[in-house]
Parts: C-alpha cells; structure tokens; sequence
C-alpha cells in the first residue's frame, strides 16, 4: 500500500515507461537470479507508471539490443522509443535496488546529485526565497534508503528541492558535528525563509530511520505552520502533530504581551520542529482559571491523558519536558526538596521561617495581575476616582510576607471578579516608599479599602483568600446596618441581606436598643466601625424595640445572634457597655459550639486561652460521636474548656500535632485534652470507653483529681526561631540607586545623609533601560529565551520571584 501521497505523485508521469530485458532461449544460470527479481519489481514499478518487458532475443527481431556485446548483463529504460538509461544487471540485485535506480533515472534532471560542498551551496543559493530543499545522504546507490528518498522524490518533488549524495567527506564538511557516515541520514532545509543569500539556510534532521513512511510524516511536519494559534479550549485542539503521534506544547499568552509571547513560541517551535507542536493559546479569549496560573501547557497524543499546565521559567525547561520528560521531573523534584545533609552540616542554611520557605520554592511561578491595577506616585490619587470601593495592597517586592499575600490577592481578584464598584489594586513601596508615607503604611502587608469620598479602612484579619475576600464583600455595607422597620429588622434575622452580601451566608448579629440606652447604642456604633468587613451587624432602636426584643426573651440594650448553620436566633444581655466589651462579646458569641479547628480558626480559640478538649479524625467524624460531642459542647452555659475536632484530611498538619503528642500517629479517631497555656500536659481519652457525654465528663473529673497520667508534656520553652532574624537595613547598600532608608533620623538629618533620584529622573532611567533593551533585541539577540512574557509581572517594573 503507497501512502495517499504517493497516489497523487502517480500524476507526475506523463508518459508510458518501459523497461526492458534481452535473455536468449535458454538463459543462463548467472541471468537467473536478475530475472526473479525483475519480475518480484513488476508491481512496485507499476505504481509509478513504469512496465516490465522481457524479450526473447531468438524469436524477437530487436537485433540492435539483443546482437551488443554482453546483452544477458544489461537491461534498458525507455520512455515511448527514446532509451533513457542501460543498466548493468550486476547493479540491479534486488527490488530496493531495481526500484531506486529506475527512478534516480527517470528524475535525473529533478533529483540533484552533489559531491562537493560548493555544489550544495550553490543550490541553496539558488532556492533562498522560493522553496525549500530535501538533502539526503545515503552510503550507497541501490539500497533500501536509496528506494525511500527516490519514491520521497517522485511523489514530493514539485513541492521541494530534493538533493543527494553519497559523499561522506561532504556530510562531514556540512559542519554537522562528527556525522555517522555509515548510516543514511535525511535533513529538511528551510530555504524558503532565508531571503538574504548571507543567511544559511536551516537544517531539521530526521532523526528516525530513512523510510517511506518515517519520509513522509518528516515532510508532513515541515509543511505544518510553525507556530498554531488557537482560540479555544486547549482539551479540544488537534493538529498534525497529535495526529503524528507527537506532543503539543501551548505558550499562554495575553494581548498585552502577545509580541513577546509569538517570539518565544517561534523560538521554542525551532528547537522542537519535528519532535513537538508549539501552539500560541490566548489567555484573553479562553476564560479558563487554570491558566491564569500557568504559563506553559503540555498535550500529549495519549487518549485519557489530561493536559498538563506548568509555570516555567524559561525555555531550556519547555525544551527538557519534550525532549527528556524524566530529566524535567526530576529537575522538579531537585527544586522542591531540600538537601538534609547539608542542613545537618550548615545550620546557616536552615529556613526558620516557613513564609519564606514557600516563597523561595516557588519562586519561579509566575503570578497573573491582570486583574489588578498597578500603582505609581502619579496614578495613586486619580485611581480612588474610579471605583467606589478601591482595594489597595500595599506590599515590598523583597519581602516574603508580601509575596505570599500577594499570591492570595491575586486569588481574591480572581473571585470577585465582576463585583461591582470594586476594584483591586497594588502599590510597591519599594519602587514608590513616597505613596507609603503619606498613607501612613509602618508595616507590610497592608491592606486598606478607599470609599469614595475619602474614608478608608484598613484590614486586620487573616490573610488567606477566603478571609480577604469575605472582607471585602462585607466592607461594602454599612456596619452597623440601621433598620427602620420590625419587619426589616425580623427579615434581617431571616437572612434577607443587602444585595451586596447575596453570596454571604454567614452568622449576623442585631443590637437592639431603646431610646433610653443611648450610651449602649454609642458604644454599638463605635463597636460597628471596628468590626466592619468582619461581621454582619444590624442595629434597631424604634419605639418597638422591645416588643422585638422580648420575643427572644430579652429586654434591650441586647444583641440578637442569628446563626446561619441551625437558622436560630439566640437573644444575649448587654450587660458591658463600652465598644471593646462590645466587640469582646460579639467575637465570642460568633465562635462555633463544636468548631472545626483549622489553621486559619486556630488563633480565634486559643485567644480564649481555655484548655482544647479536641477530636482527631481521619474524614467526618460519627454521627454518634458527634452528637455527643455537641451535648458536651452546649451542655455548661460557662464552659471551662473549648470542645472542638480536627478533620486531617481538610488539615493535615494535624498529623504532625499527633506526632508532637504521642512520637507516632495513633489509631483514629483519638479524643486529646490539652492546656497549651498551663503546663502543657496532654491526656488521651481511654480508647477502651465509648465517646459519650457521660464517660467523657467522668473522665475528666478524673484528671482534675489527677488520677490520669500524661502521655506527653509539651516543652515551655517559647516558639522562637533557631536563628536570629536578618538586620535587612545593615545588610543593604546605601550607595545602591533608588534605595530610600527609613530610619529614625529627624528629616533633616535624612536628607543631608541621602539624596534619592526625583520622579523624573527615575523614569528617564527606565525609558533608557527599555531602550537599550530594544536595541539590543533588534541587534540580532535570540528572542524568547525565557517565559518572561507570558505571564503577568509580580509589579509595573517586572520583578519575578526569582529575581527578588
């Protein structure tokens, strides 16, 4: 079977071939073995339009063939009557060779054959800006490999340049390293792009085996476009490349960057021509989560095979994940892991505090802000025109806190993406330390929300991205929220929010208050300003406010929790009235009954400095055990201790909590009473006991008495790191542009000690460093050697992690 190619090149013959032999009657032994694989040749030469005669010299009047000297040793090749060639049948020993010296006659004046470096280049030359060129090497004429460029040949040769030789000096002066002259090699010369005659012409060499077959899927992946661009998901693409059982490796790319992007995909589809597709996918027009956080994607031919999204730093690594998938992956696990030897060795070398950690390990991931606006000293004042709510993060590219922060950010960006009248942005004080000041930013990170109209708040929660999120999203409302009817007021407690807050499914409080509780409703909106963004405070101070407030048997001034799990309402005395008593009650009062503990809830509990009566799981825990648990939990209006659980699989640093406590992970789940703020003593419930309100209260009894014995005594001794903290001020170099120290100078002082660049002067600094940049790329520099591009920068100045 001839590929569907080689049908279409059938076309190329214009005219009937015959190829003739002379045996007398009877043929001589030596002319048997010629004769068999002439006629073993009749088919194959019948798919290029060529016929096989054999001619009996005795009976035949052909004298002028059959009367030549040694006529039993030579065979002929005519088209119509003209004789094109005469072969010696010692040189047609089998099919292969039949085949490939029939056709390197027949397209003698199309196959060029070279057998010097000159002749190569001077048909290269000739090509440069017009068409491209196959160059084949085979060691010999009549082989196997000889058959394959010649059957290439005729069916591709209107459409490429085909060139041979047999020269092993010349595949050696090509300068293509030291060359294995001994085996048939096959390159694909881009000619066609090379419009200058100073310009070489590029080289892609087969790397499989000189067949047909390997021939025809080579020159199916030279005809692909060099790089594909593509608009849609990247699980539905197909090229030729998938198709041809190879890789397709997808640069990200968005609009603001897509110069840069186009260049390094080309770049990396010359490294990969042959080996991968390289496809450009666009970030703005394919709304997939997944790449706002990669910039490299890999699709392999494998059915079932998902597609792999990576954050590279440059292109050797795209390169290394094509070429050698097991040498990338382990150059992964080599940046993940740290060497513990030298840890042992080195004590310098201890990471001590695990933010930076983070950091320095992904250090190479790229962060996309495209949702998020960056900051200058003259964009700050006119951006808090633009949205009514402007989200600011203040933040120093050299610190650990804020990346990792600025991670989270990014996140919250993502998910309130389309909130209305909210706008998130960022402002570096290492690039612009005069925005910092006059905003009275000490500390990094800060976050702090402008309303329109000039009051600001600042955030002083959590800084992981659901807490940040749900700041945000509850800052746009009024704290307290005044209602002006009971209805309002009964619908508040339902549920009915704001429609700012229809994604807020959390507990809310009302304060109610009577005209005659003027100081406690005072303290109420003292308290709402400094837990604004944290919780849902309603406020009702109406001539019926104690008909509301009686309903749930309490006479105002009073608070009203409505909690959102169990839909109840729980009415609680003000019996404190100054704003901190309030925020004090209103915190607590939000605290789960039977909470699960996690990392970023941890700190809520041990605030209240009680001893943790905690539940380890491996998942949910049982029905039962957790009815019980909440017996506990509600059962004493005053409770000494916090009842709580921890599900390790939602937080699995509780395993390394276990091993603190038992030196090995017990059998779950494992009921622990611990005081982590009075001697560190830690009981474990008797495994041999049901876990019930009964049998737990007994026991504790029992460790009250002490007669339980500890398994463990956490150590006293303070959590401090085991290296004192770098002295960042001594460490930097004041003599180093653009460095500005804050210090305790009076500003006199500090301006007689240092002198930094204006504004003007540090722009026109930039302008000169772009330019040159430029004029360097222009200079012939090889685009596209790293990812920089495709993905946005940590800042308006483009710092990577990597370079902090």
């Amino acid at each position: 079977m001839l590929p569907a190619a080689l049908e279409e090149g059938r076309e190329r013959s214009t005219s009937a071939h015959r190829w003739k032999q002379c045996p007398r009657d009877p043929v001589p032994p030596s002319a048997q073995p010629f004769l068999e694989q002439i006629e073993n040749s009749v088919e194959a030469l019948q798919d290029y339009g060529i016929s096989v005669v054999k001619v009996n010299c005795p009976k035949e009047d052909v004298s002028r063939y059959c009367g030549k000297e040694n006529a039993l040793r030579k065979a002929y090749l005519f088209r119509g009557n003209i004789l094109i060639r005469e072969f010696p049948t010692d040189a047609l020993f089998d099919v292969n060779s039949i085949v490939a010296n029939v056709l390197f006659a027949l397209l003698f004046n199309e196959v060029k054959y070279v057998e010097t470096l000159a002749d190569l280049q001077n048909i290269e030359n000739s090509l440069k800006g017009r068409s491209n060129m196959v160059f084949a090497y085979v060691p010999a004429t009549g082989t196997a490999e000889h058959r394959a460029v010649m059957e290439a040949a005729f069916v591709y040769g209107t459409a490429h340049q085909f060139v041979l030789t047999t020269e092993a000096t010349l595949m050696k002066d090509t300068g293509n390293g030291e060359p294995d002259v001994s085996s048939a090699q096959l390159f694909f010369c881009h000619c066609q792009q090379a419009m200058d005659l100073a310009q070489p012409c590029r080289r892609t060499p087969m790397e499989q085996a000189l067949t047909m077959l390997n021939i025809h899927r080579h020159l199916k992946l030279m005809g692909a476009p060099l790089v594909t661009e593509v608009a849609e998901d990247p699980e539905k693409v197909s090229t030729v490349h998938l198709q041809l059982g190879l890789p397709l490796v997808f640069i990200l790319s968005q609009k603001e960057t897509y110069e840069a992007d186009r260049r390094t995909a080309e770049f990396v589809a010359w490294q990969l021509l042959g080996k991968a597709g390289v496809a450009l996918l666009s970030r703005d027009v394919v709304d997939l989560n997944v790449l706002l956080q990669s910039n490299v994607a890999l699709k392999t031919p494998d059915e079932g095979v998902p597609i792999k999204y990576l954050v590279l730093e440059d292109t050797d690594e795209v390169i290394t994940l094509v070429k050698d998938k097991s040498k990338f992956e382990q150059i992964q696990e080599d940046e993940d892991e740290e060497d513990e030897d030298e840890k042992e060795n080195d004590n310098q070398d201890i990471q001590d505090d695990q933010v930076v950690e983070a950091v320095s390990r992904d250090r190479k991931r790229e962060l996309p802000l495209e949702q998020i606006l960056t900051l200058t000293e003259e964009t700050f004042h006119s951006a808090m025109l633009e949205a009514a709510r402007m989200v600011v993060l203040f933040y120093a590219s050299w610190e650990a806190v804020s990346l990792a922060v600025l991670r989270s950010y990014v996140e919250v960006a993502s998910h309130l993406k389309g909130t209305q009248g909210v706008l998130l942005s960022q402002v570096n004080c290492w690039d612009w330390p005069g925005v910092c000041t006059k905003e009275n930013i000490t500390q990094f990170p800060t976050i702090k929300i402008y309303e329109k109209g000039g009051r600001s708040l600042t955030y002083n929660g959590m800084l992981g991205t659901e807490e940040l999120a749900s700041f945000i999203i509850l800052s746009q409302v009024s704290c307290p929220l005044k209602l002006a009817t009971i209805d309002e007021a009964e619908g508040y407690l339902r549920g009915e929010l704001p429609s700012e807050l229809s994604s807020y499914h959390h507990s809310s409080v009302l304060g109610v208050f009577s005209k005659a509780t003027s100081v406690a409703r005072e303290a109420f909106v003292e308290a709402g300003n400094i837990l604004s963004g944290h919780v849902t405070l309603g406020m009702y101070f109406e001539d019926d406010s104690l008909a509301l407030s009686h309903k749930y048997a309490v006479s105002p001034p009073a608070l009203l929790l409505a909690r959102s799990r169990d839909q109840s309402v729980e009415g609680i005395p003000l019996s404190k009235q100054s704003a901190q008593d309030i925020v004090q009650l209103i915190r607590y009062e939000l605290l789960d009954v039977f909470p699960e503990i996690t990392v970023q809830n941890l700190p809520h509990y041990l605030q209240l400095r009680k001893p943790l009566l905690i539940m380890f799981s491996d998942g949910d825990i049982g029905q039962m055990e957790s009815k019980e648990m909440l017996k506990l939990a509600k059962g004493r209006p005053q409770q000494a201790f916090v009842t709580c659980w921890l599900n390790l699989k939602n937080t699995p640093v509780g395993y390394g909590v276990l091993k603190a406590y038992f030196a090995t992970v017990p059998s779950l789940p494992v009921l622990v009473w611990v005081n982590l703020h009075t001697g560190g003593q830690v009981f474990k419930f008797p495994p041999d006991q049901s876990v019930t309100e009964m049998n737990i209260l007994s026991w504790l009894e029992k460790l009250k008495a002490g007669l339980e014995i500890p398994i463990s005594t956490l150590s006293e001794e303070d959590w401090k790191p085991p290296l004192p903290a770098y002295n960042f001020l001594q460490m930097m170099e004041t003599t180093v542009p653009e460095f500005t120290l804050h210090t305790s100078y009076s500003r006199r002082d500090t301006q007689e000690q240092q002198q930094p660049e204006s504004s003007e002067e540090k722009a026109t600094v930039r302008e000169e460093q772009l330019e040159e940049s430029r004029v360097e790329a222009e200079k012939g520099q090889t685009p596209g050697r790293d990812l920089r591009g495709t993905a946005p920068r940590l800042a308006g100045r483009e710092k990577r992690h990597s370079e902090l």
